[in-house]
């Protein structure tokens, strides 16, 4: 009787990050500039792809998937970020904070996914590229993207049911949104078996989408390598080197929270690297795909010059 009276805890109390009230606002500004750049940047790479025809291409359309997910992504951690940046200790409520923690897992699984898809699209561009039109067809590329998106869904229901199902006894989550790893160290029960099925879960996601990606960067390699000249080498590599900057930022940041125990690692560790795969992750991924794509330069000067011209009138 006492333990299902637990699990009725109606409120949560996130503890964020502890600062002093000095820094507070400055760390509030400079999190809510880098969330309103990360909209702008994301929503920037969404408009150009829909609207030059020079970027209706497959690995636009995926760069485009990419940032449309980032755009929830972000918003799904950030404005927790902020509240608790501003106000210190927020409460939420039990329902609001398991939704929390399977949309954020469900869009990032889905992001693992959408990387792997990614990386297959690189890899027949590369290393089948006189059939690479007719193998990534517009419908196999909608097919894939629709995948990915519903096997992330999927996929996070396992660890956020058991999550919410378990009974309660503390209601402090040290850290600034709902993660499995906070909200596992509140309940009255043992959960290492839980663990084990949040692992496997997780493991399957992200292992293997992550070795699917590197097996791909092998034969890409092999490809590129064996091209006859220095600047067809260096082209290729070009094409790749924004993906797998992004695979190495967001697959790195989430392997040092979700491998290994979180007691072996010091107090707070989990939410300052958290800041780098909820936040950073999606703020430099535009700046990724735009600073080192000549093609993506040349389609921004473009659109820019048609709207100056509308601008401008007849």
């Amino acid at each position: 009787m006492e333990q299902a009276n637990h699990t009725s805890i109606p409120i949560f109390l996130l503890t964020g990050f502890t600062l002093p009230r000095s820094l507070r606002p400055l760390a509030f500004l400079g999190s809510l500039c880098v969330y309103v750049l990360t909209l702008m940047g994301n929503l920037l790479i969404i408009m150009l792809v829909k609207a030059d025809p020079g970027l209706h291409t497959p690995m636009y359309f995926f760069l485009s998937v990419l940032s449309f997910l980032e755009v929830w992504y972000v918003s799904t951690t950030a404005p927790t970020l902020l509240r608790s940046l501003l106000w210190g200790h927020i409460p939420v409520s039990s329902a609001a904070c398991f939704i929390q923690l399977y949309v954020f897992h469900a869009l990032g699984m889905t992001e693992c996914y959408l990387l792997g898809a990614m990386a297959l699209d690189r890899y027949l561009a590369i290393c089948h590229p006189l059939h690479y039109h007719s193998l990534m067809s517009p419908q196999l590329r909608v097919a894939l993207a629709g995948a990915s998106w519903a096997a992330g869904f999927s996929a996070a229901l396992v660890p956020a049911s058991l999550t919410a199902t378990l009974p309660f006894c503390l209601t402090e989550v040290a850290h600034y949104f709902c993660d499995l790893a906070p909200l596992m160290h509140l309940a009255c029960i043992d959960t290492g078996w839980h663990n084990h099925i949040h692992g496997a879960v997780i493991g399957v996601a992200t292992g293997c989408n992550f070795v699917f990606i590197v097996g791909l960067y092998g034969g890409i390699l092999r490809a590129v390598l064996r091209l006859p000249s220095g600047a067809s080498r260096a082209k290729a590599f070009s094409t790749c080197s924004s993906h797998m900057t992004v695979v190495a930022l967001f697959y790195g940041s989430a392997f040092s929270v979700y491998v290994g125990s979180p007691k072996t690692r010091p107090e707070g560790t989990d939410k300052c690297i958290a800041l780098v795969y909820a936040l950073l992750t999606p703020f430099f991924n535009p700046i990724i795909y735009t600073l080192r794509n000549k093609e993506v330069k040349e389609a921004m000067q473009r659109v820019s010059q048609r709207v100056r011209i509308l601008l401008k009138g007849p």
